[in-house]
């Protein structure tokens, strides 16, 4: 019998009290580590079901210029692989729901794979997302994620043809990551009605949750996907500014944070 994950587990009690998942995604270290590790416990506090980490790293293929700049300005404040999982131990027994480490294949590499999940599971992470990794290299991946008792979650977007949409569909755990724009992350007025198509063509496909991101901009949005049936809706870039504005007008981070969470909570159970 496989043992349930934590990210499975929050779908599943979710899933029975008929919500959809709020998953919103922060850039470590921007602006510094104790900042994010502020924001992580009041974004929990806010409704948050589950969180995305970024991990920061220079050549972010998949970022649009709101996260691009977060990496940036994390890289400057000399956050680290290494430290983002110290920062992640020190939350042991104070945060209690999923953490999503997102991470590019090179940091990774460069680590090595079993040492990676060894340590990010040893921190305290329930799953990995890596948007560069080719299917082939992520079923690898997988085994050893899962030997960990971490979650791999895959991607799928718009342009993904419906054989291989079945195959990440198949091989993505915990679940799976549908890109709701052809692109880059970023804040975006309108989603693209198609993606309502896709979320129903990828739940026929199985039984793992379909959870949507890129582009959801605020509570109207959120709702959408909802609506189109999605298990989770994804917030990243709009979360990301609403940080970085904080910061700048020398406001509390975390507070901010937690505001717009409360926000997109609101909306997706209403």
């Amino acid at each position: 019998m496989t043992t349930t994950t934590p990210i499975q587990q929050r779908f599943d009690q979710l899933q029975q009290q008929g919500r959809c998942a709020l998953m919103p995604f922060l850039m470590a270290g921007d602006p510094d580590l104790a900042a994010t590790r502020a924001a992580l416990l009041a974004l929990e506090q806010a409704g948050a079901d589950m969180i995305e980490l970024g991990i920061p790293y220079s050549d972010p293929l998949a970022d649009g210029p709101v996260i691009q700049a977060a990496a940036s300005r994390a890289l400057g404040s000399a956050t680290t692989p290494g430290r983002v999982l110290e920062m992640l131990t020190s939350l042991k027994g104070e945060l209690q729901i999923p953490v999503i480490l997102f991470t590019y294949s090179n940091p990774l590499l460069n680590r090595g794979m079993e040492a990676f999940c060894r340590d990010a599971a040893a921190a305290g992470a329930a799953g990995l997302v890596v948007p560069d990794l080719p299917l082939e290299e992520a079923e690898k991946l997988s085994a050893i994620a899962a030997a960990q008792g971490l979650d791999l979650v895959l991607l799928v977007a718009p342009t993904t043809p419906a054989e291989r949409m079945g195959r990440i569909a198949a091989a993505s755990r915990g679940f799976t990551y549908l890109v709701s724009v052809t692109g880059v992350t970023g804040v975006r007025t309108n989603l693209e009605s198609r993606v309502g198509g896709l979320v129903q063509q990828l739940k026929a496909m199985g039984p793992t949750p379909v959870a949507v991101g890129f582009g959801i901009s605020g509570p109207e949005q959120a709702r959408q996907v909802r609506d189109w049936g999605a298990d989770g809706a994804i917030v990243g870039s709009a979360l990301v500014k609403v940080m970085a504005q904080a910061h700048s007008q020398q406001q509390d981070v975390a507070a901010a944070a937690g505001a717009f969470c409360s926000s997109l909570r609101s909306a997706l159970d209403h």
